[in-house]
Protein backbone atom coordinates (compact mmCIF):
# COMPACT_ATOMS: atom_id res chain seq x y z
CA UNK A 1 0.00 0.00 0.00
CA UNK A 2 1.58 2.94 -1.33
CA UNK A 3 -2.19 5.58 -1.30
CA UNK A 4 -3.08 6.86 1.92
CA UNK A 5 -6.46 8.41 2.21
CA UNK A 6 -10.21 7.59 0.98
CA UNK A 7 -11.54 11.09 -0.90
CA UNK A 8 -8.49 12.86 -0.51
CA UNK A 9 -6.03 9.80 -1.57
CA UNK A 10 -1.82 10.51 -1.90
CA UNK A 11 0.20 8.03 -3.49
CA UNK A 12 3.94 8.11 -2.80
CA UNK A 13 6.76 6.37 -5.23
CA UNK A 14 10.84 6.74 -5.38
CA UNK A 15 13.35 5.27 -3.23
CA UNK A 16 15.80 7.33 -1.84
CA UNK A 17 18.76 6.89 -4.02
CA UNK A 18 16.54 6.79 -6.96
CA UNK A 19 16.53 9.71 -9.16
CA UNK A 20 13.45 10.80 -7.93
CA UNK A 21 10.05 11.18 -5.43
CA UNK A 22 7.24 12.12 -5.86
CA UNK A 23 3.53 12.03 -5.43
CA UNK A 24 0.02 11.84 -6.84
CA UNK A 25 -2.84 13.41 -4.92
CA UNK A 26 -5.89 12.37 -6.28
CA UNK A 27 -9.60 14.37 -4.90
CA UNK A 28 -8.66 17.74 -4.01
CA UNK A 29 -10.62 20.05 -4.51
CA UNK A 30 -10.51 22.70 -7.62
CA UNK A 31 -9.70 26.00 -6.89
CA UNK A 32 -7.29 26.13 -4.29
CA UNK A 33 -4.47 28.37 -4.83
CA UNK A 34 -1.00 26.84 -4.98
CA UNK A 35 2.27 27.32 -6.37
CA UNK A 36 5.78 25.90 -6.54
CA UNK A 37 7.17 27.95 -3.76
CA UNK A 38 4.39 27.27 -1.26
CA UNK A 39 6.02 23.81 -0.56
CA UNK A 40 9.46 25.76 0.28
CA UNK A 41 9.15 26.63 3.75
CA UNK A 42 7.60 23.25 5.20
CA UNK A 43 9.85 21.27 3.08
CA UNK A 44 13.24 23.44 4.59
CA UNK A 45 11.38 22.26 7.97
CA UNK A 46 11.66 18.62 7.31
CA UNK A 47 14.97 19.10 5.70
CA UNK A 48 18.23 17.38 6.44
CA UNK A 49 21.76 19.44 6.13
CA UNK A 50 20.59 22.53 7.92
CA UNK A 51 22.13 22.10 11.07
CA UNK A 52 25.13 19.72 12.70
CA UNK A 53 22.66 18.05 14.43
CA UNK A 54 20.71 16.40 11.70
CA UNK A 55 22.05 13.81 8.54
CA UNK A 56 24.45 16.23 6.44
CA UNK A 57 22.50 15.03 3.54
CA UNK A 58 21.61 18.31 1.54
CA UNK A 59 18.80 18.19 -1.04
CA UNK A 60 16.85 20.98 -3.27
CA UNK A 61 13.82 19.80 -2.42
CA UNK A 62 12.76 22.00 -5.46
CA UNK A 63 8.77 20.69 -6.11
CA UNK A 64 7.91 20.25 -10.02
CA UNK A 65 4.05 20.46 -10.45
CA UNK A 66 3.70 18.11 -13.34
CA UNK A 67 -0.57 18.41 -13.04
CA UNK A 68 -3.47 19.08 -11.60
CA UNK A 69 -2.94 23.00 -11.24
CA UNK A 70 -3.42 25.44 -13.68
CA UNK A 71 -3.09 29.27 -13.85
CA UNK A 72 -2.03 28.95 -10.20
CA UNK A 73 -4.95 27.14 -8.71
CA UNK A 74 -6.12 23.04 -8.60
CA UNK A 75 -8.21 21.80 -11.37
CA UNK A 76 -9.75 18.90 -9.32
CA UNK A 77 -7.82 16.76 -11.34
CA UNK A 78 -4.92 14.27 -10.35
CA UNK A 79 -1.67 16.56 -9.04
CA UNK A 80 1.59 14.99 -9.59
CA UNK A 81 4.50 16.68 -7.56
CA UNK A 82 8.40 15.49 -8.37
CA UNK A 83 11.60 16.11 -6.02
CA UNK A 84 14.25 15.11 -8.18
CA UNK A 85 16.94 13.11 -5.83
CA UNK A 86 20.52 15.87 -6.08
CA UNK A 87 22.18 14.67 -3.24
CA UNK A 88 22.64 10.58 -2.70
CA UNK A 89 25.80 9.06 -1.83
CA UNK A 90 25.67 5.32 -3.12
CA UNK A 91 29.16 4.30 -2.09
CA UNK A 92 28.38 4.93 1.14
CA UNK A 93 26.20 1.54 1.29
CA UNK A 94 28.45 -0.84 -0.46
CA UNK A 95 29.51 -2.36 2.12
CA UNK A 96 26.29 -3.67 3.61
CA UNK A 97 24.94 -4.55 0.04
CA UNK A 98 24.70 -8.17 1.12
CA UNK A 99 24.35 -7.11 5.46
CA UNK A 100 21.39 -6.73 7.37
CA UNK A 101 21.33 -3.95 9.60
CA UNK A 102 19.89 -4.46 13.07
CA UNK A 103 16.97 -2.41 13.98
CA UNK A 104 16.14 -1.61 10.12
CA UNK A 105 13.33 -3.40 7.30
CA UNK A 106 16.28 -4.43 5.79
CA UNK A 107 16.20 -8.30 6.61
CA UNK A 108 11.95 -7.63 6.85
CA UNK A 109 11.93 -6.02 3.15
CA UNK A 110 14.47 -9.34 2.18
CA UNK A 111 11.74 -11.75 3.66
CA UNK A 112 8.99 -10.40 2.11
CA UNK A 113 10.07 -9.14 -2.10
CA UNK A 114 13.26 -11.70 -1.71
CA UNK A 115 14.63 -8.15 -3.32
CA UNK A 116 15.89 -5.21 -1.78
CA UNK A 117 17.35 -1.64 -2.49
CA UNK A 118 20.08 -1.05 0.03
CA UNK A 119 21.22 2.32 -0.76
CA UNK A 120 19.84 4.53 1.97
CA UNK A 121 16.86 1.72 2.72
CA UNK A 122 15.45 2.14 -0.70
CA UNK A 123 11.83 2.94 -0.34
CA UNK A 124 11.64 2.65 3.51
CA UNK A 125 13.96 5.51 3.66
CA UNK A 126 12.70 8.53 5.60
CA UNK A 127 13.65 10.26 2.54
CA UNK A 128 9.86 9.57 1.32
CA UNK A 129 8.56 11.78 4.06
CA UNK A 130 9.10 14.61 2.10
CA UNK A 131 6.56 14.12 -0.31
CA UNK A 132 4.00 13.75 2.45
CA UNK A 133 5.15 17.13 3.80
CA UNK A 134 4.50 18.31 0.15
CA UNK A 135 1.12 16.78 0.04
CA UNK A 136 0.40 18.19 3.36
CA UNK A 137 0.95 21.48 2.52
CA UNK A 138 -1.83 21.69 0.24
CA UNK A 139 -4.02 19.63 2.78
CA UNK A 140 -2.93 22.51 5.54
CA UNK A 141 -3.75 25.42 3.06
CA UNK A 142 -7.38 23.75 2.70
CA UNK A 143 -7.93 23.48 6.18
CA UNK A 144 -7.19 26.59 7.43
CA UNK A 145 -9.03 28.26 4.67
CA UNK A 146 -12.35 26.30 4.58
CA UNK A 147 -12.37 25.94 8.18
CA UNK A 148 -10.07 27.63 10.15
CA UNK A 149 -7.97 24.25 11.25
CA UNK A 150 -4.84 25.00 11.77
CA UNK A 151 -1.88 22.30 12.04
CA UNK A 152 1.40 22.70 14.32
CA UNK A 153 3.49 20.67 16.67
CA UNK A 154 7.07 20.49 18.73
CA UNK A 155 9.40 18.31 19.90
CA UNK A 156 8.26 17.49 23.56
CA UNK A 157 10.79 14.94 24.47
CA UNK A 158 14.41 14.26 23.81
CA UNK A 159 16.29 11.21 25.27
CA UNK A 160 15.59 12.02 29.00
CA UNK A 161 15.05 15.53 28.21
CA UNK A 162 11.67 17.14 28.51
CA UNK A 163 10.88 21.05 27.96
CA UNK A 164 11.06 23.07 31.92
CA UNK A 165 8.26 25.77 30.20
CA UNK A 166 6.16 25.99 27.06
CA UNK A 167 5.81 28.72 24.41
CA UNK A 168 4.65 28.04 21.11
CA UNK A 169 6.69 31.34 19.99
CA UNK A 170 10.15 29.17 20.48
CA UNK A 171 9.44 25.98 18.86
CA UNK A 172 10.07 27.64 14.89
CA UNK A 173 12.69 29.86 16.32
CA UNK A 174 15.49 26.75 17.12
CA UNK A 175 16.60 23.53 14.81
CA UNK A 176 14.08 21.60 17.50
CA UNK A 177 11.15 22.52 17.40
CA UNK A 178 11.52 22.80 21.37
CA UNK A 179 9.13 25.16 23.53
CA UNK A 180 11.69 26.14 25.70
CA UNK A 181 14.04 28.56 24.48
CA UNK A 182 16.50 28.73 27.73
CA UNK A 183 16.97 25.02 27.05
CA UNK A 184 18.33 25.29 23.41
CA UNK A 185 22.26 25.05 25.04
CA UNK A 186 21.19 22.31 27.14
CA UNK A 187 20.09 20.40 23.56
CA UNK A 188 23.64 21.76 21.87
CA UNK A 189 25.39 20.02 24.25
CA UNK A 190 23.29 17.21 24.46
CA UNK A 191 23.34 16.23 21.16
CA UNK A 192 26.99 17.27 20.09
CA UNK A 193 28.38 14.58 22.80
CA UNK A 194 25.56 11.74 21.38
CA UNK A 195 27.14 12.53 17.40
CA UNK A 196 31.01 12.17 19.23
CA UNK A 197 29.89 9.07 21.04
CA UNK A 198 28.48 7.43 17.59
CA UNK A 199 25.29 6.85 19.09
CA UNK A 200 21.71 7.65 18.78
CA UNK A 201 18.31 8.30 20.95
CA UNK A 202 14.34 8.57 20.65
CA UNK A 203 11.72 10.97 21.02
CA UNK A 204 8.64 12.51 21.18
CA UNK A 205 6.87 14.83 19.33
CA UNK A 206 3.17 16.25 19.58
CA UNK A 207 0.85 17.57 17.42
CA UNK A 208 -1.92 19.35 17.59
CA UNK A 209 -5.02 21.03 15.55
CA UNK A 210 -6.76 23.92 16.34
CA UNK A 211 -10.30 24.97 15.10
CA UNK A 212 -11.59 21.12 14.16
CA UNK A 213 -15.17 21.55 14.26
CA UNK A 214 -17.32 18.80 16.32
CA UNK A 215 -18.23 15.80 14.18
CA UNK A 216 -15.50 14.60 11.98
CA UNK A 217 -14.62 11.16 12.07
CA UNK A 218 -16.34 7.97 11.41
CA UNK A 219 -17.70 5.15 14.09
CA UNK A 220 -16.30 2.28 14.54
CA UNK A 221 -13.70 1.31 11.41
CA UNK A 222 -13.37 5.04 10.12
CA UNK A 223 -12.49 6.68 13.62
CA UNK A 224 -10.30 9.49 13.75
CA UNK A 225 -8.43 8.71 16.29
CA UNK A 226 -7.89 5.34 14.49
CA UNK A 227 -7.00 6.79 11.32
CA UNK A 228 -4.51 9.29 13.29
CA UNK A 229 -2.76 6.47 14.74
CA UNK A 230 -2.31 4.27 12.07
CA UNK A 231 -1.26 7.63 9.59
CA UNK A 232 1.79 8.33 12.52
CA UNK A 233 2.32 4.89 12.89
CA UNK A 234 3.42 4.92 8.82
CA UNK A 235 6.18 7.24 9.35
CA UNK A 236 9.79 5.71 9.26
CA UNK A 237 10.98 4.82 13.27
CA UNK A 238 7.63 5.81 14.68
CA UNK A 239 6.96 3.10 18.11
CA UNK A 240 4.17 4.63 19.84
CA UNK A 241 1.26 6.91 19.28
CA UNK A 242 -1.59 8.29 21.94
CA UNK A 243 -4.16 10.48 21.55
CA UNK A 244 -4.91 13.11 24.44
CA UNK A 245 -3.38 11.67 27.58
CA UNK A 246 -2.60 8.54 26.16
CA UNK A 247 -1.08 5.95 28.35
CA UNK A 248 -1.36 8.11 31.18
CA UNK A 249 -5.02 7.27 31.26
CA UNK A 250 -4.10 4.12 32.97
CA UNK A 251 -3.00 5.80 35.78
CA UNK A 252 -6.16 8.18 35.98
CA UNK A 253 -9.39 7.41 37.34
CA UNK A 254 -12.94 8.04 35.63
CA UNK A 255 -13.42 10.86 37.56
CA UNK A 256 -10.16 12.74 36.98
CA UNK A 257 -10.21 11.50 33.42
CA UNK A 258 -13.62 12.28 31.64
CA UNK A 259 -14.15 15.54 30.29
CA UNK A 260 -16.20 17.83 32.01
CA UNK A 261 -18.33 20.41 30.25
CA UNK A 262 -20.03 23.77 30.94
CA UNK A 263 -22.10 26.17 28.65
CA UNK A 264 -18.80 28.35 28.31
CA UNK A 265 -17.10 24.89 27.00
CA UNK A 266 -15.06 21.91 28.20
CA UNK A 267 -13.16 21.74 31.32
CA UNK A 268 -10.24 19.81 30.26
CA UNK A 269 -9.53 17.99 27.20
CA UNK A 270 -7.50 14.52 28.57
CA UNK A 271 -9.72 12.73 25.63
CA UNK A 272 -7.33 14.60 22.64
CA UNK A 273 -10.21 16.30 21.13
CA UNK A 274 -11.72 13.05 20.36
CA UNK A 275 -14.88 11.04 21.44
CA UNK A 276 -16.22 7.84 20.27
CA UNK A 277 -13.91 8.29 17.35
CA UNK A 278 -15.61 11.49 16.04
CA UNK A 279 -13.86 15.12 16.87
CA UNK A 280 -15.84 17.21 19.77
CA UNK A 281 -14.40 20.39 18.46
CA UNK A 282 -11.50 20.84 21.00
CA UNK A 283 -8.51 20.89 19.98
CA UNK A 284 -7.41 17.69 18.57
CA UNK A 285 -3.91 16.38 20.85
CA UNK A 286 -1.59 13.61 19.59
CA UNK A 287 1.55 12.10 20.77
CA UNK A 288 4.43 10.49 18.61
CA UNK A 289 7.52 8.51 19.87
CA UNK A 290 10.04 7.96 17.14
CA UNK A 291 12.43 5.25 18.40
CA UNK A 292 16.71 6.17 17.99
CA UNK A 293 17.72 5.29 14.72
CA UNK A 294 19.94 2.15 13.82
CA UNK A 295 22.24 3.55 11.71
CA UNK A 296 25.38 3.56 13.80
CA UNK A 297 29.12 3.67 13.29
CA UNK A 298 29.55 1.35 16.45
CA UNK A 299 29.70 -2.44 15.38
CA UNK A 300 26.56 -4.61 16.22
CA UNK A 301 26.35 -8.55 15.44
CA UNK A 302 23.80 -9.42 12.52
CA UNK A 303 23.64 -11.90 9.22
CA UNK A 304 24.54 -11.46 5.58
CA UNK A 305 22.40 -12.81 2.89
CA UNK A 306 24.37 -16.12 2.91
CA UNK A 307 23.29 -16.84 6.95
CA UNK A 308 26.57 -16.17 7.76
CA UNK A 309 27.33 -14.01 11.22
CA UNK A 310 28.96 -10.37 10.49
CA UNK A 311 29.59 -7.24 11.92
CA UNK A 312 27.79 -4.34 10.84
CA UNK A 313 29.47 -0.79 11.14
CA UNK A 314 26.94 1.36 9.10
CA UNK A 315 28.62 4.59 7.41
CA UNK A 316 27.12 7.55 5.54
CA UNK A 317 25.50 10.61 6.59
CA UNK A 318 22.34 9.70 9.01
CA UNK A 319 20.75 11.43 12.38
CA UNK A 320 21.51 11.27 15.60
CA UNK A 321 17.85 11.61 16.49
CA UNK A 322 14.98 11.12 13.83
CA UNK A 323 13.07 12.88 15.92
CA UNK A 324 14.37 16.18 15.41
CA UNK A 325 12.74 16.86 11.88
CA UNK A 326 10.06 14.51 12.65
CA UNK A 327 7.45 17.45 14.27
CA UNK A 328 6.78 18.40 9.74
CA UNK A 329 6.28 14.79 9.49
CA UNK A 330 3.53 14.27 12.13
CA UNK A 331 2.40 17.87 10.83
CA UNK A 332 1.77 16.41 7.62
CA UNK A 333 0.11 12.94 7.97
CA UNK A 334 -2.41 14.69 10.96
CA UNK A 335 -3.31 17.52 8.45
CA UNK A 336 -3.66 14.48 5.56
CA UNK A 337 -5.80 13.08 7.96
CA UNK A 338 -7.89 15.74 8.74
CA UNK A 339 -8.67 17.24 4.76
CA UNK A 340 -9.92 13.13 4.01
CA UNK A 341 -12.29 12.89 7.08
CA UNK A 342 -13.39 16.89 6.39
CA UNK A 343 -14.33 15.51 2.77
CA UNK A 344 -15.65 12.66 3.75
CA UNK A 345 -18.17 14.29 6.64
CA UNK A 346 -18.68 16.52 4.01
CA UNK A 347 -19.96 14.20 1.41
CA UNK A 348 -22.10 12.23 3.88
CA UNK A 349 -23.67 14.87 6.43
CA UNK A 350 -22.89 18.24 4.69
CA UNK A 351 -26.04 18.67 4.83
CA UNK A 352 -27.00 18.28 8.74
CA UNK A 353 -26.23 21.87 9.30
CA UNK A 354 -25.17 23.01 12.66
CA UNK A 355 -26.51 20.94 15.87
CA UNK A 356 -27.25 22.50 18.96
CA UNK A 357 -26.26 22.95 21.96
CA UNK A 358 -22.51 23.13 20.62
CA UNK A 359 -20.20 23.48 22.70
CA UNK A 360 -17.12 25.55 23.14
CA UNK A 361 -14.00 24.12 22.37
Amino acid sequence: MNTFGQLFRVTTFGESHGPAIGCVIDGCPPGIAIAAEDFAHDLARRATGKTRHTSARREADEVEILSGVYEGKTTGTPIALLIRNTDARSKDYDKIVEQFRPGHADYTYWQKYGIRDPRGGGRSSARETTMRVAAAVIAKKWLVEKYGVSVRGHLAQIGGIIPKSFDWNAVEANPFFWPDAAQIDELESYMDALRKSGDSVGALVTVVADGVPPGWGEPIYGKLDGEIAAAMMSINAVKGVEIGDGFASVAQKGSEHRDEAARDGFLSNHAGGILGGISSGQPVVVSVAFKPTSSLRLPARSLDVHGNEVEVVTTGRHDPCVGIRATPICEAMLALVLMDQALRHRAQCGDVGDVSPRIPG
